[in-house]
């Protein structure tokens, strides 16, 4: 396959570009990735990733090597200096997306297995060793300028850019960015221990003013210590592996335990691009966004940049919806992610901070409302949808439950049994019914919803393994939901003039018709048996 006239140019082939790619291959179309490193980077960088990241890449293809490169992440702990706790949660194995609310990881093999499934794709190529040099939209493609044995000037109908926060495309959009101005250094430290060891607990924040620092799991077999550059420290003797071992000895690990496998200072940021399209080239993580660690949504952040570009390109790239759809890239992205930047910011504040009065009284409040019962679960970092596509009241705000991340359980469809995605098919919409989907909808709105790709999916009490699914729309007042493919809820109808003029909704917003000449026919369980 030529690099010239792909469908889509994918710049950078980290876990963000890697997703994006397969995404966008998985559904047919030509992709080339080009990837500056001739060989994938070797070492850990983000250790951990949250359920709904875990329900994206198993969207990608790789859910069972999940179950070998990653584990749930368990318990987290905040402490003081002393060692007297501030805070703690247990995370939730199943949770709301059906799997671990928090996943540690080993980065590199989950890399291994994105690219394993990409070099499976038959339309997507990648060029590692070649460098981006320039773009040029010229109106109905990009033409971009490539560096490399095998370069040129390549051309695609778009370009998405995941080559990071000084990249090539992100330089090209030459857009505005939000500064949070809040900075510090810490040094990393990812450690393959020699024996087997239990860490209680597995995660643990210790809020020391003194030296705050991090204690978590890695994946498998692997663990990551952080520790705060105080004012004054040389950055360049802070970062030698003599100080590394110093500082690993405060918890009990040396070299007879242990294999230094990394170690890096860096500098955390907080900051977002106010704009992350113009024409036919976007950006997604890094590229778009950085923030500190704390909240953990860094790269989970840009697997929801790739779950939500995926679907779009694709419905723009076969003419099923206006251009004007990628627009919502932008709009329903930059709202999620200055949320999680902002909460990103706002624990770092709480974590990082050195002045010893200020740490007192901090603990004081937070040793307070422990004792008393009253700490509640940290508020999640996942933002309902408030702008872009999704169904909407009469004042022009989401209507009920619409923008919601939906639930994933364990269902019984056609004799399979599995989490939901799984045994509903291919990523796509889905129409998820107590009701047949047949009665629900007429057939030409039923044909217009099958030739976006829709899963149609009707549960019973016996088919709601889990009873995640059928209370879900119990909630909403709902004998249906229309989810979106990156698993957000477009909306919900109570019966069938709603779940009708629910598909019309859709339509409008996709700049697409429902009048397609077609129909479709749905059996009893709520399956596409034809359409013509």
């Amino acid at each position: 396959m030529s690099g010239a006239g792909s469908d889509v140019l994918v710049v950078g082939y980290g876990p963000v570009g890697q997703v994006t790619a397969t995404l966008l291959a998985a559904r047919g179309h030509r992709v080339t990735v080009v990837e500056r490193r001739p060989e994938p980077y070797p070492m850990p960088r983000a250790v951990s990733f949250d359920g709904e990241s875990a329900r994206i890449l198993a969207a990608a293809g790789i859910g069972e090597a999940l179950r070998t490169v990653a584990e749930p992440s368990r318990d987290y702990v905040w402490t003081n200096g002393a060692g007297t706790t501030l805070f703690e949660v247990d995370v939730a194995e199943r949770g709301w997306s059906g799997w671990p609310d928090s996943l540690s990881m080993y980065q590199p093999g989950i890399e291994a297995a994105l690219a394993a499934r990409g070099a499976a794709q038959p339309t997507l190529r990648v060029l590692r060793g070649h460098r981006v040099t320039g773009l040029r939209d010229e109106g109905d493609r990009v033409a971009v300028t490539v560096d490399g044995p095998e370069g040129g000037v390549l051309t695609a109908r778009y370009v998405v850019g995941c080559d990071g926060a000084n990249g090539t495309v992100r330089d090209a959009l030459d857009a505005a960015a939000t500064d949070l101005r809040f900075f510090d250094d810490w040094l990393t430290c990812d450690v393959r221990l020699h024996e087997p060891r239990r860490f209680v607990p597995n995660n643990l924040q210790v809020c020391d003013p003194a030296r705050p620092r991090t204690a978590v799991s890695a994946g498998p077999g692997h663990r990551r210590w952080e520790f705060m550059r105080l004012p004054g420290e040389p950055p360049d003797e802070f970062g030698r592996a003599e100080n590394v071992w110093r500082l690993l000895a405060l918890f009990g690990i040396d070299e007879g335990s242990a294999t230094l496998e990394r170690h890096a200072v860096y500098t955390f940021q907080a900051r977002y691009v106010d704009r992350w399209r113009a024409g036919r080239i976007l950006i997604a993580g890094d590229a778009a966004h950085l923030m500190p660690p704390f909240a953990g949504q860094g790269m989970c952040s840009g697997f929801r940049d790739a779950a939500n570009l995926a679907w779009k390109l694709d419905l723009v790239l076969t003419g099923r919806a206006g251009e004007a759809l990628l627009d919502t890239y932008t709009d329903e992205r930059r709202e999620h992610v200055r949320h999680a930047v902002t909460m990103s910011v706002d624990l770092g504040r709480v974590i990082c901070q050195t002045d010893p009065a200020a740490a007192r009284d901090r603990d004081a409040v937070m040793i307070g409302v422990r004792e008393r019962g009253l700490a509640a679960p940290p508020p999640s970092a996942v933002h309902p949808l408030t702008r872009g596509l999704i169904a909407r009241d009469a004042a022009g705000g989401p209507r009920g439950a619409a923008g919601g991340l939906t639930p994933q359980g364990r269902v019984r469809i056609g004799g399979r049994e599995g989490l939901l995605d799984e045994v509903a098919g291919a990523p796509g919409f889905l129409l998820l019914t107590t009701e047949p989907p047949g009665e629900l909808l007429d057939p030409a709105r039923a044909a217009a919803l099958a030739r976006l790709g829709t899963r149609f999916v009707r549960l019973d009490a016996a088919a709601d393994l889990d009873g995640v699914h059928l209370p879900y729309l119990e909630r909403a007042g709902a004998v249906a939901a229309l989810v979106r493919p990156d698993f957000y809820l477009f909306g919900t109808a109570a019966d069938r003039n709603a779940a009708n003029a629910l598909v019309e909704e859709l339509f409008a917003g996709l700049g697409a018709s429902t009048d397609l000449g077609a129909s479709a026919d749905l059996d009893a369980g709520g399956a596409v048996s034809r359409s013509s």
